[in-house]
């Protein structure tokens, strides 16, 4: 009688930190993995990260110093040990400068879609934000980022403002980015590996001309596609979503291979948006995220990639 193979079993070990931890690990998650043949283990921290394990494969989101010496002994001791992703390629996304820089160094053709990055400038003390030289490039409305994009929640606090007096409330280091008219949509594309996925999620409204004229000062807000509104007419606003076209996912997908590429990730996602005074076929990257927060696309791509290898 022949025997019956064992199936193959897979430990990914994770580091988080314990909010992200308490978010993502639930054990609808832990069952799902489970069954695709993938065991989900806690990484210690207060231990030494090469006496722990054995595993298969290292997912973090952290950005400590001697965690990452931790990593860098990890992987000289276990040089065939994914580790996703390595400290010093996640780096550049912790700058909203240098996070979108990468963007204009694709080199993709650019035929019935294109794409660029919206109008910004980076403002390091409170005298550049009164400079006309230096804030007179934009066009208001902008939108106010903090500089340092780690993840926390002082990173996402966001500010749109209308005119150049309401910029005296700002406190530097930021950017300031010009706001573009989108429809109220955002594209979210999360890429594992070749793996690209695109979603649409309700973000700001348009702002006519006619309101920005009449508006003043700012409102502050976090993380564009979870924004509500108090407005009655907003809801109506965003019952427009299911409408609204999807990009081309072959675009889409050359936009997220060149960024892996250029990046050395494998595991983020980037927010697009599109231009609608651009004829509607001219997307703008507005921001590079590490580790996303869909964990279902990540486990199962994980899964097909270590079978492939296996």
């Amino acid at each position: 009688m022949a025997e019956t193979a064992t199936p193959c079993r897979f430990v990914v070990g994770y580091a988080l930190a314990p909010k992200k931890q308490r978010s993502f690990i639930q054990p609808s998650l832990v069952g799902l993995a489970r069954e695709r043949g993938i065991d989900l283990v806690p990484i210690d921290t207060s231990r030494r990260l090469a006496d722990q394990g054995p595993f298969d494969c290292v997912l973090h989101k952290l950005h400590a110093e001697d965690w990452k010496a931790q990593l860098e002994d990890f992987a000289s001791r276990n040089p065939h040990v994914p580790i996703v992703d390595p400290p010093l390629a996640i780096r550049r996304l912790h700058n909203r400068i240098s996070m979108l820089q990468v963007v204009c160094e694709l080199d993709i053709p650019q035929e019935r879609e294109t794409f660029g990055i919206p109008r910004q400038v980076v403002i390091y003390d409170s005298p550049a934000l009164t400079n006309s030289g230096v804030v007179g490039v934009l066009r208001f409305p902008v939108i106010a980022k903090p500089l340092v994009a780690d993840g926390s929640a002082k990173s996402h606090k966001m500010s749109l403002v209308f005119c150049r007096d309401s910029l005296r409330k700002l406190k530097p280091p930021l950017v300031l980015q010009e706001f573009v008219n989108h429809g109220g949509v955002i594209f979210k594309v999360f890429v594992v590996g070749d793996y690209v996925q695109c979603v649409k999620r309700k973000s700001l409204p348009d702002v006519s001309q006619e309101e920005l004229e009449c508006s003043e000062g700012s409102f502050t807000f976090s993380q564009v596609s979870n924004m509500t509104t108090q407005d009655p007419v907003g809801v109506d606003y965003y019952m427009n979503l299911d409408k609204a076209e999807m990009p081309p996912l072959s675009f889409v997908t050359e936009i997220a291979r060149g960024l892996r590429r250029l990046m050395g990730l494998h595991l983020f996602n980037f927010d697009m948006i599109r231009d609608l005074k651009a004829g509607g076929n001219h997307y703008l990257v507005i921001d590079i995220n590490y580790f996303p927060g869909s964990w279902l696309i990540v486990i199962d791509k994980i899964a097909q990639d270590i079978e492939n290898v296996g």
